[in-house]
């Protein structure tokens, strides 16, 4: 079907097709690499008949485990359907493949100065059809949204091969139900995606960012939600703790400021509207009380800064001896006005459970991620963090928050996804029995999952593994 240059059962790579960027591993029984969607109805008609479990992966970035084969079978790779079929920016969209990387689609329409605003940190590695598919997005998603705000339509290849166009290629759309929006977030269970037409956005003229030093956590958590009250509203706000300041600073040498929280906050736009931006900026992080202010137009210097946040998630690992960041409750979202309540209870679960906990994220949309440090060897270090994470997570949904804002569900919160939306399992179940009635899809994962989370590890600790 594919050509057996692009068909794997060796031992190596299914150890490796075993991994996404979580904490979990299985192996598949064979990869498969298509190039066309044609392929790709084929071999899930094959799977479908021989009762097989399917799971597509696009780079392998997910960090929740949606890309692991908990029922082994086969892992379809996407990465062969790389073509930008399109791009129309006199009608803002462009067509591309699932195996499109996102900052190559952005090289592309940088000539053009538009660009696909989504901007996740693994935008180097993430593929179109994998953000889709978890309804991904990052740091300007306060601004420009998330994925799903740039699906305009979507090819799917479903349970039983056929193959479906869903959507327009107009901005408008009001014909029937919005089945492109169903995929959005389904992490592979209702279907596979191979081609998606999305809306582009103009590139903003100019770009401003300051970065604020604070003494508290709380202020850094105060001053993102008086800057969307003010009201203001930047192409970005990150936030970072002492421990991620210090594991970045240690790693990279980044040169960040000594203190306990800061806040990197970015502008955007005409460039007479960025300087009255960057001002009431300053205004309202020397309100707050920040220990430390710098102000940059210079793309080098936001890119330096911008990399050091990007560099938390390796720079942990780094943090101490035996200690490895592990992506447990990662991903959590509240409402804005409720961020530093958020981290402020985030710091005392971390103590009471006595594992260290590095706190960061795009806070200007209320997006909150912590990394949990701990010794992969040690089963008490796993029992603490699994007690921290149900209360980091009950924290959040009594704080009227989400488990997930961009990362979506996979395995690692899937326990708390049935805490956050108890009514609506039974309808998420309901879809997915009726899109996928064989559960060959991506079985297992989100809503069918069930127990805890610290099991199928990839590290070597005995039994949890």
């Amino acid at each position: 079907m594919v050509g057996e240059e692009n068909v794997s059962i060796s031992v190596a790579d299914l150890y490796t097709y075993g991994f996404d960027a979580s904490i979990y591993h299985r192996s598949p029984e064979a990869v498969v690499r298509p190039r066309t969607t044609e392929e790709v109805s084929r071999i899930v008609k094959l799977a479908r008949a021989e009762g097989i479990a399917i799971v597509a992966r696009g780079g392998g970035t997910g960090l929740c485990g949606s890309a692991v084969p908990l029922k082994g079978g086969i892992v379809m790779d996407m990465t062969r359907m790389d073509t930008i079929k399109e791009v129309r920016v006199e009608d803002l969209y462009c067509v591309v493949e699932a195996g499109v990387i996102n900052d190559k689609l952005n090289e592309r329409l940088a000539p053009h100065k538009f660009f696909f605003p989504t901007s996740p940190g693994s935008g180097e590695a993430a593929t179109i059809g994998g953000m889709v598919a978890t309804n991904a997005s990052g740091m300007r998603a306060v601004k420009y949204g998330a994925t799903r705000d740039y699906v305009l339509g979507l090819e799917v290849v479903l349970s039983d091969g056929s193959i479906i166009k869903t959507g327009t290629r107009t901005i408008k759309n009001s014909s029937g139900y919005q089945l492109e929006r169903l995929f959005v977030g389904s992490e592979g269970t209702l279907g596979i995606i191979t081609e998606i037409t999305l809306r582009i956005a103009p590139r903003p003229k100019t770009t401003a960012m300051v970065m604020a030093g604070f003494r508290t956590l709380e202020d850094a958590g105060k001053c993102v939600s008086k800057l969307i009250a003010t009201p203001l509203l930047p192409s970005a706000t990150e936030l970072m703790d002492r421990t991620c300041i210090q594991a970045v600073n240690k790693t990279i040498d980044a040169g960040l400021p000594d203190c306990d929280a800061l806040c990197m906050i970015e502008v955007d736009g005409e460039p007479e509207l960025v300087e009255k931006q960057a001002e009431v900026v300053l205004k309202v992080v020397k309100e707050i009380g920040a220990i430390s202010v710098e102000l940059t137009h210079d793309p080098k210097v936001m890119a330096r800064w911008t990399n050091a946040r990007k560099s938390v998630m390796s720079s942990l690992s780094r943090f101490g001896e035996r200690l490895v960041s592990v992506s447990l409750a990662d991903d959590m979202a509240v409402p804005i006005s409720k961020i530093p309540e958020a981290v402020v209870e985030f710091q005392r679960i971390a103590e009471r459970n006595h594992v260290i906990i590095g706190t960061y994220g795009h806070a200007a949309d209320g997006n909150l991620h912590t990394k949990m440090l701990l010794d992969p060897d040690s089963e008490e270090a796993w029992t603490n963090g699994d007690k921290a994470v149900s209360e980091i997570f009950s924290t959040v949904i009594r704080l009227g928050g989400t488990v997930t804002g961009e990362h979506g569900i996979g395995i690692s919160k899937a326990p708390y996804l049935k805490q956050e939306r108890p009514t609506a399992i039974a309808t998420m179940l309901a879809i997915k029995h009726a899109m996928d009635p064989d559960n060959i899809l991506n079985p297992g994962k989100m809503m069918e999952w069930e127990g805890g989370i610290i099991k199928m590890l990839r590290y070597p600790c005995k039994d949890l593994c």
